[in-house]
């Protein structure tokens, strides 16, 4: 298996594999967002290929805003992770993640951070086997006006 940043040439398999994460875009939608983020020096796409479709990949940015339970900006955030069903418990997401985390540790930054939806157990115990600690627990409200 191979490890490393994501270009152009990746855009439509990282639209599939992030539609699998982000099921509520189109894949349209990930196609344009990815081809941003891919030409931000802001963020960046790693991924794992191994010798035909991509297997998984992982997005980060730096956020300048304030990050829940941090004390530096910017910060490194893993936006997501992803990994085929058929390589997970292979270690592919920890070292997206490592690769994640050494790209916003060479822009400086002394935290990084992440979040997971409240009943996403996986992500959960991913974050937690990774070196992550707990921040805090949100609920999130919305009211039309």
């Amino acid at each position: 298996m191979d490890f490393r940043k994501a270009g152009p040439e990746d855009i439509t398999e990282l639209a599939r594999l992030a539609s699998a994460l982000w099921n509520s875009h189109t894949t349209e939608e990930l196609e344009k967002e990815l081809s941003e983020i891919l030409n931000s020096g802001e963020a960046a796409v790693f991924v794992a290929a191994g010798q035909g479709p991509l297997l998984g990949f992982a997005q980060c940015q730096l956020r300048h805003d304030y990050v829940e339970g941090t004390s530096f900006s910017p910060v490194g955030y893993l936006e997501g992770v992803y990994v085929e069903d058929a390589c997970r418990g292979m270690g592919v997401a920890r070292t997206l993640l490592e690769m994640c985390e050494n790209w916003a540790r060479q822009r400086g930054c002394k935290e990084f951070a992440s979040d997971c939806e409240l009943d996403n157990n996986g992500s959960f115990q991913f974050h937690i086997h990774s070196g992550f600690r707990e921040a805090n627990r949100i609920i999130c409200f919305t009211k039309q006006l």
